[in-house]
């Protein structure tokens, strides 16, 4: 059994005694409602967040999709009802809010919603800009992560993505996917990310986290077969570009020492580390690497999650960060928020992004 699996088990009993608090201080400000029907509601959300999981093991099905898009959309309303009830019962503390207020509030978080699924489904090109000295011609990478293909987001996903470098794969070298393509949510087949076998560029890929919760196997084999250069501890290079993919690894892999992250490094070229965690940064710019691409935190994804992002990883949430370190070189961190959507399809706060960062001569 699998991490995400496991996890999904042992939360699931907890997760339905908090939605039965919040469902039932909801209920209390509308009129209230029986107990048994609320754990009754319970029980079937219960089921909603284990029983498709537990299909979409051995196969995908449209149906056991879309309870668990709908079990993801009410996990985004749950935070939000819960953080509205405290709100609620704080300011009554003070005020009597009228009934309209309370209905009021309760209605601008399905708005709110609304616009969260619409923005998580609508794909963003960025341009971002690095500087260097020694290049012997400028580049265009196409950096994306955290694509999450799995029962939230199926082969839709992998169809726009397609779609959307394809409608800028003229000004742009290649694409480099910095973990999390499959999300575990459900089985990888052999033929799931094809769609990618017809954009025209090189597609370069290095695991993350998540992309063991299916299978390794099962995600490199779908890569391979869709023609994406797989990069798990290796190295590989694009004219004067030099490409290691840095695993993400629960010891499934051998990691590399120090020493053979340095043997690695090609001083004539731009050096590139593709590792799926914003960790590590200076320490990998002391041992040569101009540029890490990492993805993993999706930016907190939607608020409230935003406002703590910004305290993890080291500072290195989201966006491009520059430091000139030891030998006075630019060094870049660039931290895309992802593509797709954990669980959870809603973005509030954040945007579902593709970014070009264009390589330039300083």
């Amino acid at each position: 059994m699998d991490f995400r699996t496991r996890r999904v088990l042992f939360s699931t009993p907890l997760y339905m005694i908090f939605e039965f608090f919040v469902l039932k201080y909801l209920f209390l400000l509308y009129g209230g409602l029986d107990d048994l029907y609320t754990v009754i509601i319970v029980l079937i959300l219960g089921c909603m967040q284990i029983v498709p999981m537990l299909f979409e093991k051995t196969k995908s099905r449209k149906l056991t999709r879309f309870v668990a898009n709908i079990f993801g959309i009410w996990e985004w309303f749950l935070v939000m009802l819960f953080i509205y009830l405290l709100i609620v019962n704080i300011a009554g503390l003070f005020i009597t809010l009228p009934r309209t207020v309370i209905i009021m509030l309760l209605a601008m978080i399905m708005i709110i919603g609304i616009y969260a699924y619409y923005n998580a489904h609508r794909i963003v090109v960025k341009e971002k800009i690095l500087e260097f000295d020694n290049l012997d011609e400028e580049y265009n990478i196409v950096h994306l992560s955290d694509v999450h293909f799995g029962s939230i987001r199926h082969r839709q996903i992998i169809d726009d993505i397609k779609d959307k470098i394809n409608s800028i794969d003229d000004d742009c070298d290649l694409v480099i996917i910095s973990g999390d393509l499959a999300d575990g949510s459900c089985i990888v087949e052999e033929d799931d990310f094809i769609a990618l076998k017809n954009v025209d560029i090189p597609i370069i890929f290095t695991s993350g986290n998540h992309d063991y919760y299916p299978g390794l196997e099962s995600v490199h084999k779908a890569c391979r077969n869709a023609g994406i250069i797989v990069l798990e501890n290796n190295v590989t290079t694009y004219k004067n570009l030099n490409i290691y993919g840095l695993s993400f690894s629960f010891g499934d892999i051998p990691m590399p020492t120090e020493a053979q992250l340095r043997d690695v490094i090609q001083e004539d070229k731009i050096n590139i580390v593709n590792y799926h965690i914003p960790n590590g940064w200076k320490k990998l710019s002391d041992i040569g690497f101009d540029i890490q691409l990492s993805g993993h935190t999706h930016g907190g994804q939607f608020y409230p999650v935003l406002f703590f992002g910004k305290y993890m990883y080291e500072g290195h949430n989201m966006g491009l960060f520059k430091e000139r370190i030891n030998d006075m070189k630019n060094h870049y961190l660039h931290v895309t928020t992802g593509v797709g959507s954990m669980d959870i399809p809603m973005r509030w706060g954040t945007n579902s992004e593709i970014v070009v960062l264009k390589l330039v001569k300083k």
